[in-house]
């Protein structure tokens, strides 16, 4: 379907339907993109999902990333929560979506569960894919070997494909808060105790960014109910690496939703 752009007062973000709307009582899936993501960067998964799992689904480009206006002031290490708790409740309201299942992935799973704290009306359920509790060293490491390769040429030119002018912004935003000391990715302890909706959380059992310790901490303090899947033979992109299986999970979780009235 055609690209749109949904104006905010502060940002111009660029989004994209996907399948039908026809049925209004179906939630409509919400896919939140990883640190240095954007809508291509999903390749077919949120399409596949939506049509596997028979939801329509809206995925679009956050502040600063892909086709979207940047940030008009720097947000600094709190940009997620900015993300989840100013931005996600007006793109949501905007384009009409007052039923949503949350699909994020890396930071996109992290604003999705510093959304879901404030039990917003609009959310049914939640899946992470590689979401961020905590942060991990082996999660520095891997960031400070992207900031390498960045400057070395060789990833920027692969991310300004994607990212165009908003390519420099976007790395330095994402590498220069996971990098600040003291960063965390959001406060785990006070906020995954006020998510009381389902969540799914999905982590690949090679990932790069981060370990199973991840699962343990989303399982252990969400308040309502929640399942771990560690999915084998992949790293921090299960859904671009074991697509198949990872589809059948989120469509096996989310299925009851769709049917309720």
């Amino acid at each position: 379907m055609a690209d749109f752009h949904v104006d905010l007062p502060d940002r111009r973000l660029r989004a994209r339907w996907l399948g039908r709307r026809g049925d209004a009582a179906r939630p409509v899936l919400v896919f939140l993109h990883e640190g240095l993501g954007c809508i291509e960067m999903w390749r077919d998964f949120p399409d596949r999902l939506c049509a596997h799992a028979g939801f329509a689904g809206l995925v679009y480009d956050r502040t600063g990333y892909g086709k979207s206006s940047a940030w008009s002031s720097d947000p600094g290490v709190r940009y997620m929560e900015i993300e989840a708790d100013e931005v996600l409740p007006r793109l949501l309201a905007a384009t009409g979506i007052d039923d949503c299942i949350l699909i994020g992935h890396s930071d996109g799973g992290t604003i999705a569960l510093n959304y879901a704290a404030h039990d917003p009306p609009p959310l049914r359920a939640l899946v992470t894919i590689a979401a961020h509790a905590v942060l991990e060293q082996v999660c520095v490491e891997g960031i400070a070997k992207a900031r390498d390769a960045y400057r070395d040429g060789g990833l920027r030119a692969r991310l300004a494909a994607y990212h165009g002018a908003n390519v420099d912004g976007a790395f330095d935003l994402w590498s220069n808060a996971w990098l600040a000391p003291g960063f965390q990715p959001m406060d785990a302890d006070a906020r995954l105790p006020k998510v009381e909706v389902p969540v799914q959380a999905l982590q690949g059992e090679d990932d790069e960014y981060g370990t199973e310790l991840q699962l343990g901490i989303i399982a252990g303090k969400v308040s309502g109910y929640c399942e771990t899947r560690l999915i084998p033979d992949c790293g921090h992109s299960p859904h671009l690496q074991q697509p198949d299986r990872v589809i059948a999970e989120i469509a096996r979780f989310i299925a009851p939703l769709g049917a309720e009235n």
